[in-house]
């Protein structure tokens, strides 16, 4: 048997990766959008060339001009099969799709009149939504395209001869195609360019938290080297004084000295409880999940967590409720355990009278929700839950613990929050998915 991780929304690969890939779905996104652009322009085609040809009385090349559509429509049908097949989409393949829609408007034009087409201006959609979706100097080549295009219309005589008579005003044909192809141009830009704008922002907020997380991860990076340092330099001079004090326990003037005697077997168990706590460490930082995983359930791992902080710490009152139903077998984590007594640590500090833990189980993942009576969250800490330093103790080094915690959580596909209790104090709530620390057997999938 194994255990796994949780299958997170965050992407556990590498920011680099998480940065392209973050991206890629926005191109894909953006071809959805040039995708039904594409449709709009293949309809309002078929509505003008209809109108032209029987409601202006003028002679279309219909045969060429639907031949240009039907292969326009195969390009879009086979762009609608390419984006269910793929996830991501690169500036090439956008550039080609605008080339496309450019070079099928410039046939399209010159075939019905070509420079005296007052749909011409079509050119400038295809040039803004460029501008818009690509990076120079994919951008300039739309617009050189398009400007390529509209040189070679008017230095190429068209088939079909229009009369273009402006003077006349919206009695000429000239100008009621111009207020047409106005109007169109605004209205699809207004709505492709407000979608895309939308999904270019939503790339964009993307891409900062997954730089913000890469600038955590770093910071959490030097702080568990720190941490290791730290530990390892300990470990010496603990070991030193658990000589000296066992020592002393057995001198003659201790043992006849009860009160001084006490007091050795006192400093001798907080010396192995620091031990204890640079043994936490050092086996933290060597992935103690990876190394040597340790079987036990859901209820005994919480109950011995209550019990193991409540003796370390003994508060006033500690009221522990474990209130979950099932009690899958897990595999014990030290991050698990760290961040529960980090946040346990930060409610009895801030409530010494009184702390609450309870945990249940929801929907395929164990919740435990830490309360406590003291002054509760500061807004702005609450706004900035999660980052470093984030604290209002007022002392160096402030914040570290919860900052820890929010990242623990968060590798293990979980999450957690923190707010206000309306009568006073505040509650921090840790969601973790059962998966992250369930043990799976090779039953289940065929592995072992």
């Amino acid at each position: 048997m194994y255990f796994r991780q949780a299958e997170a929304p965050d992407d556990p690969a590498p920011p680099a990766v998480r940065l392209a890939g973050s991206y890629d779905r926005a191109g894909l996104r953006n071809l959805q959008q040039l995708i039904q652009l594409r449709w709009i322009a293949v309809v309002g085609q078929v509505a003008t060339i209809l109108v032209v040809q029987y409601g202006l009385g003028i002679a279309l090349p219909l045969q060429p001009m639907f031949a240009v559509l039907a292969a326009l429509v195969l390009f879009n049908l086979a762009s609608h099969l390419w984006c269910r097949r793929h996830t991501q989409v690169s500036h090439a393949a956008l550039l080609v799709g605008l080339l496309v829609d450019v070079a099928s408007l410039t046939v399209q034009l010159y075939l019905s009149g070509g420079i005296a087409n007052p749909f011409v201006f079509l050119f400038l959609l295809q040039v803004v939504i460029g501008t818009v979706l690509l990076r120079s100097p994919g951008s300039w080549v739309i617009a050189a395209a398009a400007a390529l295009c509209v040189v070679g219309l008017a230095a190429v005589p068209a088939p079909l001869k229009l009369a273009v008579e402006p003077a006349r005003g919206l009695a000429d044909h000239y100008v009621q195609g111009l207020l047409v192809c106005f109007l169109l141009i605004a209205g699809l830009l207004v709505v492709f360019i407000t979608r895309i704008g939308g999904i270019l922002r939503e790339r964009d907020a993307r891409l900062a938290e997954l730089r913000q997380r890469a600038v955590e991860e770093e910071h959490i990076v030097r702080i568990g080297l720190l941490a290791s340092g730290a530990a390892h330099e300990l470990g010496t001079p603990l070991s030193t004084l658990s000589v000296i004090l066992g020592d002393w326990q057995h001198l003659p003037t201790m043992a006849s000295d009860g009160e001084l005697h006490n007091d050795v077997l006192e400093m001798q168990a907080q010396v192995a409880r620091c031990k204890s706590i640079v043994t936490n460490i050092l086996m933290a930082a060597g992935e103690t999940r990876a190394e040597a995983p340790t079987e036990t359930t859901l209820h005994a791992l919480f109950d011995e967590l209550a019990h193991e902080w409540e003796q370390a710490r003994n508060p006033p009152r500690f009221d522990y409720r474990n209130q979950s139903g099932p009690d899958p077998r897990i595999v014990t984590d030290a991050g698990l355990r760290q961040m529960v007594f980090n946040v346990l640590d930060n409610a009895l500090e801030a409530s010494p009278d009184w702390v609450a833990l309870d945990v249940r189980c929801e929907d395929d993942a164990v919740v435990v929700v830490v309360a406590d009576a003291g002054p509760g969250f500061e807004p702005g800490i609450l706004q900035r839950l999660g980052t470093p330093y984030n604290s209002s103790k007022g002392r160096p080094g402030g914040g570290l613990g919860l900052f820890l915690s929010v990242n623990v959580a968060r590798t293990l596909g979980g999450r957690l929050q923190a707010e206000n209790r309306p009568q006073g104090g505040a509650v921090v709530t840790v969601t973790l998915p059962l998966a992250a620390i369930a043990i799976e057997d090779p039953d289940d999938d065929g592995q072992e």
